[in-house]
Formats: C-alpha cells, structure tokens, sequence
C-alpha cells in the first residue's frame, strides 16, 4: 500500500506564494509520475502539473509560468512551488503518484488533499 502526505497548503494573499510537498511511502518499487491536480468547489478535479521519473514535466495552461513542479526521487517526493497566486488559485489540492509496487503489480495513488486560499 502507498501513502502519500501533502503538506503547505493555507491562506495566502494573492501575488503570495505557497510551497507545497508530498512524500510517498510504502513498500515502493518505482514511481513513475508524480503530480498536482486540484479542485474548486462545484468544479471538475484537474491537472496543475506532473513531473517524470525523467524529469519531464507537464502544466496546466493557467498555471504556466507561476507555478513550478520539482521531484526528489531519493526521496520519492514531489513539490509544487505556487508563485503570484491568484484567487481562482483557491482549491484542494492533490497529490498523485502512479508506478510499481513490484515486477507485475502497479499503483496509482491518491493524497488526502491540502487547501489553499488565496484571498486578501
């Protein structure tokens, strides 16, 4: 089983900047990606950005620019540092992380997500 545990989220004026992390554990073979989606209230989950085993990354449009994906793969973590946020910033948001527990058995697992609020 994996567990992923975010952290960093909170309420921060908007042109603020927040840094979020999140740690996988558990009996790990490899992962994959790893990534940051969010949800508003009465909105869709979507993809902020994913980052690689590679290093290669993915954003969403309106995040382009702001907001950066970093991995520590010794440490099978991942950050999200959320530069000028803007209100409709304002989410949960999630961790994800998909890749192998062993040669035949894959994961694709969830966080418990960590508001932000961007408001003055």
């Amino acid at each position: 089983q994996v567990h992923l545990v975010e952290s960093g989220g909170g309420l921060v004026q908007p042109g603020g900047s927040l840094r979020l992390s999140c740690a996988a554990s558990g009996s790990i073979r490899s992962i994959n990606t790893m990534g940051w989606y969010r949800q508003a209230p009465g909105e869709q989950r979507e993809l902020v950005a994913k980052i690689n085993n590679g290093g290669s990354t993915n954003y969403a449009d309106s995040v382009k620019g702001r907001f950066t994906i970093s991995r520590d793969n010794a440490q099978n973590t991942v950050y999200l540092q959320m530069n000028s946020l803007k209100p409709e910033d304002t989410a949960i948001y999630y961790c994800n992380a998909g890749g192998m527990l062993s040669k035949w058995t894959s994961f694709d697992a969830w966080g418990q997500g960590t508001q932000v609020t961007i408001s003055s």
